[in-house]
């Protein structure tokens, strides 16, 4: 599994559309594209929100950012991170 990013920036009809049962919806789209939600920001700014997720591979990663955008209202800048431990071991 890859840890994602997914940096979020709100449509006005995406702001309109912000509850709980939406973001249950998330955390299905998530599920369902074999990841896993690590956890979730929001912010003040740009971006408006930070999601981190455990996903299987790029093809998961553009299915769930996709879907995600589509049903929220919300569009995704996606990611790869890497844990600093994990660096600094390949860069030994």
């Amino acid at each position: 599994m890859t840890t994602y990013l997914m940096f979020g920036k709100y449509s006005l009809e995406g702001v309109k559309a912000i509850s709980a049962k939406r973001t249950s919806k998330a955390m299905a789209i998530i599920k369902q594209n074999g990841g896993k939600y690590k956890g979730g920001f929001v912010m003040l700014g740009n971006p408006d929100l930070v999601v981190i997720v455990d996903l299987p591979d790029m093809k998961s990663a553009v299915k769930v950012s996709t879907a995600l955008s589509k049903q929220m209202g919300i569009s995704f800048r996606t990611a790869p991170a890497m844990s600093i431990e994990d660096f600094d071991k390949i860069i030994k």
